[in-house]
């Protein structure tokens, strides 16, 4: 490069037949960052217990998954999920829910909830980016999505209560 003086552009191949300045490369780097979906730590997050049958009262920060887009994405392309953290899926009414794990990288527990905030059903440790359907027991208002493994290290069973302001409301 000797006798050429850089002068802040890139060269015509890079920017395909155009120059580019370094802070307009910034400039659509920063735009890119900002279009793409939040990370899991800015989402907004509400509290959530569960309630054992043997008496203990067990904390959780959940993001709640409301409308049928943030139901769709879900835990989607997440490579991890904080211990004791989880997404409560809202479906506002008794109702057969089907999941998948599709996109999915990490292995979750999937709690299946009534209206009254009792587990009907625990689908334990799913398999990542697995196809397969993993079916309610039956009508539930929502899902809870936590860390494979964490009903069983924590003893959680069905029958035992979640606490969250949208289990026990009908629409």
């Amino acid at each position: 490069m000797r006798g050429k003086r850089w002068n802040g552009t890139v060269s015509p191949e890079f920017g395909h037949g155009e120059s580019v300045s370094i802070m307009s490369l910034v400039r659509r780097l920063v735009l890119l960052l900002l279009l793409l979906p939040w990370p899991a730590w800015a989402a907004d997050r509400t509290h959530l217990a569960i309630e054992t049958a043997d008496g203990r009262s067990l904390a959780f920060s959940v993001e709640v998954a409301e409308t049928p887009e943030q139901q769709t994405r879900g835990l989607m392309n997440r490579a991890s999920l904080p211990a004791d953290a989880g997404m409560l899926f809202d479906f506002g009414m008794d109702r057969p829910v089907a999941m998948w794990m599709k996109n999915t990288l990490i292995p979750l527990d999937m709690l299946f909830i009534k209206v009254d905030g009792t587990i009907a059903g625990i689908a334990e440790r799913t398999v990542p980016m697995s196809l397969e359907v993993i079916a309610s027991p039956g009508p539930v208002r929502a899902v809870l999505e936590l860390n494979g493994g964490t009903s069983d290290r924590l003893g959680l069973k069905v029958g035992d209560r979640v606490v969250h302001p949208v289990i026990g409301h009908r629409p």
